[in-house]
């Protein structure tokens, strides 16, 4: 095959997109150990709680691999990268010879060590669309529910379970929830929201130990339950990468055109690191904007193109119930805060230049804020006292709304 993809996630699809704007005949394969069309992960809460229907989604439509010529292997693990062949091997004995190789592995749950949690039948992660349908064939209105972890994907659970069982209650270690998210204010104003819908909350405790359906926390408190869903984080998934040589530090490594340091081999999603431009540091970014923005500039140069990707900015756009939160870049620096009993925003300027911002149902426009982070505009050259309140092209001068309004995309 002239393109090997492993993975069938955002990064992915993107790799494919972007081979195709420069080789519109080349041969691609794509190995994914998930036997399914590529789907939207963020997307599975509402299938569980059944806000949305499988068909919806699908991140690509159906004759999406079709359309683009793409060999696929879905079902298929890969078992090893083999450089000095140029081929790939499944656990189940075949291989395939590739000319350009993109890894998108994505990442996996990271279940830290508990005492007895073997012991727990009912037990679950919370990652894919197949774990979301075993956990689906468990709810019931008689049942209460646990779950470890009261970050991102942890209370997307609690929002998909909401309403299919009789009590949910989330446990962590850190004194807020979304911790790695929010700071301590908008966070109280979120775990409010929660609470008042009936959702429980025990911070700054952990599980100590498991026997069946009851846990003991470190502090000494016991609770019952009958499903335990183990949402503590993530984990990028380098195994494959490592032992084919591949550098692997927090994540796989790569360069700004998504290249690996072995020839003809890159990475990119959340299986890879990545610039931060708001940081100036390298680090793993899991989030989809990266991960699509990152396999469209493997997949450009995989095909002889040429792209680069080094205006990453750490970005998180979830909702709860209705309230929303879009958060981007760093909280550091001097800050402006304003707030209603429903609404929050900060944001945060440093060296003359926003480099991140937090908001809370009041997002219309932030891609505004994202802009001038991205784009590193120094803010002498806009209106900011505008822009803190109502972000509008207005704050701009007449050049650069002319040249944003005529940018493409």
């Amino acid at each position: 095959m002239d393109y090997v993809i492993i993975g069938n996630g955002t990064a992915a699809v993107a790799c494919i997109e972007g081979i195709r704007s420069e080789d519109a005949s080349g041969s691609i394969a794509l190995i994914s150990s998930e036997n399914r069309h590529c789907y939207g992960r963020p997307l599975i809460s509402y299938l569980l709680s059944g806000a949305i229907k499988a068909e919806n989604a699908d991140y690509r439509p159906r004759d999406f691999y079709q359309n683009n010529g793409v060999k696929t292997y879905l079902g298929k693990t890969v078992s090893r990268i083999a450089p000095n062949e140029k081929r790939v091997y499944l656990s189940d004995g075949a291989s395939l010879e590739y000319g350009k190789l993109l890894i998108a592995t994505g990442s996996r749950p990271f279940v830290p060590p508990m005492e007895g949690l073997e012991s727990v039948k009912d037990r679950f992660t919370f990652m894919t669309f197949d774990d979301m349908e075993k956990l689906s064939r468990v709810l019931s209105p008689e049942k209460s529910a646990l779950i470890i972890g009261a970050g991102l994907i942890g209370l997307k659970c609690a929002e998909g379970m909401y309403g299919s069982v009789k009590s949910i209650t989330v446990v962590d270690m850190a004194d807020r929830i979304l911790p790695s998210v929010l700071n301590s204010d908008c966070s109280a104003m979120m775990q409010a929201m929660l609470s008042a819908k009936g959702i429980n909350f025990i911070l700054n405790d952990s599980a100590a130990k498991f026997e069946k359906n009851s846990v003991t926390l470190k502090s000494g408190k016991k609770l019952t339950f009958d499903i335990l869903v183990t949402a503590v984080g993530v984990r990028p998934e380098t195994s494959l990468a490592a032992e084919a040589g591949i550098e692997v530090d927090r994540g796989i490594v790569v360069n700004a055109k998504s290249e690996t340091n072995i020839p003809d081999i890159y990475a990119a999603g959340d299986c890879s690191e990545g610039y931060d431009m708001s940081t100036g540091t390298k680090r793993v970014l899991a989030i989809l904007p990266n991960a699509y923005m990152q396999g469209k500039c493997a997949g450009v140069n995989m095909a002889g193109g040429v792209s680069s990707f080094m205006n990453a900015v750490p970005l998180n756009a979830v909702g709860f119930f209705g309230w929303h939160v879009l958060t981007a870049g760093c909280y550091e620096g001097e800050a402006f805060e304003e707030r209603t009993a429903t609404t929050y925003k900060k944001l945060f300027v440093k060296e003359g230049r926003l480099v991140g911002f937090i908001l809370l149902n009041d997002i219309q426009r932030a891609g505004i804020y994202t802009s001038l982070i991205r784009e590193k505009t120094p803010l002498s050259e806009v209106d900011f006292e505008l822009l803190k309140n109502a972000p509008q092209l207005l704050a701009f001068s007449k050049q650069a709304r002319a040249a944003k309004l005529t940018r493409k995309v």
